[in-house]
């Protein structure tokens, strides 16, 4: 079985894989939009060979202007493969490898997407399996399910915050507020970068994140309560496919406030006067006082994420 990224001569083969699993998967039609735009690359696609069939798959996408692969969005490996897991894994490794050859200073995350009751539902259950082995046998061994949310027009949209009021900042200012959020944060990640490096080069990478992604740095605030002080901040984001809640959050000596409620929607209202008629969001499903949050704010959850992502060196 022969193991390598692709070229331009592969693209028809490439785009003929199926995948019949209950699982989030990329079409041949999505997958040349946006090999034209950049986000999926020859070299950042790898399959497995054998003789001339592709017996497994493996698409990475990054954004237009990234130099490595961001994220894996698609695991395939056909079911007449004996050991599914094996080849996966090895698939995976090659990749991966040849990335930080490359390079990349950190490794993409890996990002299955599953339906809501999934535990509930065999096939999928069984789909996640083989893959998850896969990826903690190729060392994406931090393991995170997240809640992928939705906000619509007919969910209505929320009033101005009667409590906070939102203004602009210097970057100096958000950086500090990132810090001060950090702290006791229930998001997975925060802790674990929080344990791994400190509460300031979290809030530095965590900043540099979101003034990378689509949406406009102007539209970040900070939230200040009627005597002045910051209670938090709201960023307002973009992927390339929607508008996004992106980041928000109370600093701790304000928390247990409601004033959750008052930031996420503030970033609502900002969307939907924006003219937006989807709004994504994502928390994990260990955070049950921001899903909460969600959820009163009219934001449904339309599946489920599990992230894989190497540990923090």
């Amino acid at each position: 079985m022969l193991i390598r990224p692709t070229t331009e001569a592969d693209l028809d083969r490439i785009v003929a894989v199926t995948v019949d699993e209950p699982v989030g998967w990329i079409d041949a039609d999505r997958y040349r939009d946006e090999l034209g735009r950049g986000m999926y690359r020859p070299e950042w696609t790898w399959i497995a060979e054998d003789g001339d069939r592709v017996v497994a798959r493996a698409l990475w996408w990054g954004q237009s202007s990234s130099e490595h692969p961001v994220a894996l969005d698609c695991l395939y490996v056909d079911a007449s493969v004996v050991d599914r897991t094996a080849v996966a894994a090895e698939l995976l490794a090659a990749g991966l490898r040849a990335f930080a050859e490359q390079g990349a200073r950190k490794l993409p995350l890996y990002i299955l997407t599953l339906p809501n009751a999934w535990r509930e539902d065999p096939a999928a259950s069984a789909a996640l399996a083989w893959r998850r082995e896969a990826v903690l046998a190729a060392g994406l061994t931090d393991e995170v399910e997240r809640l992928r949310l939705e906000w619509s027009p007919g969910s209505g949209v929320p009033r101005s915050s009667r409590r906070l009021t939102f203004a602009e900042a210097t970057d100096e200012e958000f950086l500090e507020v990132f810090r001060r959020i950090a702290q006791g944060s229930l998001d997975r990640e925060t802790r674990r970068n929080l344990a791994a490096k400190g509460a300031a080069a979290t809030a530095r990478d965590e900043m540099d994140f979101y003034l990378g992604c689509p949406g406009k740095r102007e539209w970040w605030r900070l939230a200040h309560t009627a005597d002045g002080e910051i209670a938090g901040l709201a960023i307002p984001s973009a992927t390339p496919y929607h508008r996004n809640v992106g980041y928000l959050g109370v600093v701790p000596e304000f928390r247990g406030r409601g004033y959750v409620d008052d930031v996420l929607a503030e970033i609502t209202r900002v969307h939907a006067e924006a003219g937006a008629e989807l709004i994504t969001a994502t928390t994990d499903t260990g955070n049950a006082p921001m899903a909460a949050a969600f959820a009163r704010a009219g934001y449904r959850t339309a599946e489920i994420r599990m992230i894989y992502s190497a540990p923090e060196s």
